[in-house]
């Protein structure tokens, strides 16, 4: 990874072989990020995407491999029990231009991926909610 920091603006480049998730993460936490927007593109040969079914209150993941084209990556960044918490939805495209998309679980680079981070001043605290069984924002 490497990454260089404009204002409250961060330009993220994570390589192949890192996963995004947990290497956003990592960065917010070194640098004290704990409130901020992310968005990104990038390829990924290994995703873990997922929809949540508001009737069962489930989380529905897949795994998808393959050679995958980055077209979205958009989230927020926020904490709970005083950790940094990811929320982050993915779009990508196979060869054939396929989407999928949804929660995005893990995902790990296989060329290049470039992400910017907005960091916003102050903090919010996420809780789960027990009517939804979502982790929301604000506690």
């Amino acid at each position: 990874m490497k990454l260089k920091k404009f204002g409250n603006k961060w330009v993220v480049r994570i390589d192949k072989g890192e996963e995004i998730v947990e290497t956003l993460k990592q960065l917010c936490g070194k640098n004290k990020i704990k409130l901020g927007s992310v968005s990104g593109v990038g390829g990924t040969g290994r995703v873990t995407v997922g929809s949540y079914k508001a009737k069962t209150k489930e989380f529905y993941p897949q795994e998808l491999i393959g050679d995958y084209e980055i077209t979205n990556l958009i989230g927020n960044i926020s904490t709970m029990n005083g950790e940094i918490y990811l929320h982050l939805h993915i779009t990508i495209s196979d060869l054939n231009n396929n989407t999928f998309g949804g929660h995005l679980t893990s995902a790990i680079i296989s060329t290049t991926g470039e992400f910017i981070i907005e960091e916003i001043e102050g903090k919010i605290e996420r809780e789960f909610n027990e009517e939804v069984r979502l982790n929301l924002l604000f506690k």
